[in-house]
């Protein structure tokens, strides 16, 4: 399987916050071979470790959020409409004629409801409606839609998947089931004699609505020396500001924050700089916007470096990224689990 095909097969699964394990079968089915073991936990986090086979070894985490933006069911109304409340930041400048799935007992494919200009109030269409105001079309009438529907019932966007030019894939989800993919494949890549340590894949829960919900607990359980946080981050796109985005097809980024580890930090990029893998920089100085302090701040504090990988179009349907920053951001990976004089240094410190 190439890099591409695992990103559209991770991300075309359904893991709506609260709902990371809703096609578990599907996703252990797709990378569990790369893996000696699995399992998920109570939180909703999915953990996949690749040993070593040395006594002892150092415990690498590398945490890439499962979980992504959708809605919940609030309301069943007549004429085959439903009312949602958003989970995660959904941006409803582009929701309206938005095409959703509705995961009842059968899958329902329904359109966001857009009310025609030739209807709208005067000043309507300067106005941003809540979720909580927009209905979603599903063609069914009420008493069919109680039968297959509930409150509480998730929501997620149709898994449909553009490519455009230069490298680049449009589609949901790639926040952040692109990072898994690319931690994936990263992985997958180094022998066992190879790894510096165990490897614990953290595919965590809750990103989208509570930081310091799932990777903190992930990491209270495996204890690791040193960990890795895999997230998207903001791409540069005309309309943005150059100092909070970072430049498409520029690489994968390394954050500079109050809370990453900045050994662990400059580590990594002269390891990728020794390996001729392309990066860039970016810096957050407060918070990362990732799972990072969650993460850092676990147990007794752990070593944390934040990588990114560009997006344009964050927290929409047609999220993009571009081919060559997915293969930078799985070789960062590969070097860092493969690095043993990072776990030299990082495990000796622990100890």
């Amino acid at each position: 399987m190439e890099l591409k095909e695992l990103i559209v097969q991770m991300c075309s699964l359904m893991s709506v916050t609260g709902y990371e394990t809703y096609e578990r079968d599907r996703l252990v089915e797709l990378i569990g071979g790369y893996f000696d073991e699995n399992y998920a936990d109570a939180v909703g986090n999915q953990v996949f470790i690749k040993k070593c086979g040395r006594q002892n070894a150092p415990r690498i985490l590398v945490d890439a959020h499962m979980d992504e933006i959708g809605m919940y069911i609030t309301d069943i109304l007549d004429g085959g409409f439903l009312r949602v409340v958003n989970i995660g930041g959904l941006d409803t400048r582009i929701l309206q004629a938005g095409r959703v799935v509705i995961y009842g007992s059968e899958r329902i494919i329904g359109v966001v409801a857009s009310t025609p200009p030739h209807l709208q109030k005067a000043g309507d269409s300067k106005k941003l409606p809540e979720v909580t105001d927009l209905l979603i079309d599903t063609g069914y009438t009420k008493e069919q839609l109680e039968g297959m529907v509930r409150i509480g019932t998730p929501v997620g966007f149709v898994p449909e998947y553009t490519e455009l030019l230069g490298g680049n894939i449009a589609g949901k989800g790639f926040d952040d089931k692109a990072c898994a993919a690319c931690a994936v494949w990263g992985i997958s890549q180094v022998e066992r004699e190879a790894l510096a340590g165990d490897i614990y894949l953290v595919l965590s829960a809750h990103e989208e609505t509570d930081r310091n919900g799932g990777a903190m607990a992930a990491a209270n359980l495996i204890d690791p020396d040193y960990a890795m946080v895999i997230d998207v981050n903001l791409g540069k796109t005309p309309d943005t500001p150059k100092h909070e985005t970072v430049a498409m097809g520029g690489g994968a980024s390394l954050t500079f924050s109050a809370i990453v580890s900045k050994k662990l930090t400059k580590m990594t990029a002269s390891l990728a700089d020794g390996q001729g893998i392309k990066y860039q920089y970016s810096v957050s100085p407060s918070h990362t916007g990732t799972n990072t302090p969650s993460i850092a701040l676990a147990l007794a504090g752990i070593p944390v470096v934040d990588v990114g990988l560009p997006l344009a179009s964050m927290h929409t349907y047609n999220e993009v990224i571009r081919l060559d920053d997915c293969e930078s951001t799985a070789a960062i990976v590969r070097a860092f689990i493969g690095s043993k004089e990072i776990a030299e240094v990082f495990a000796n410190e622990k100890a």
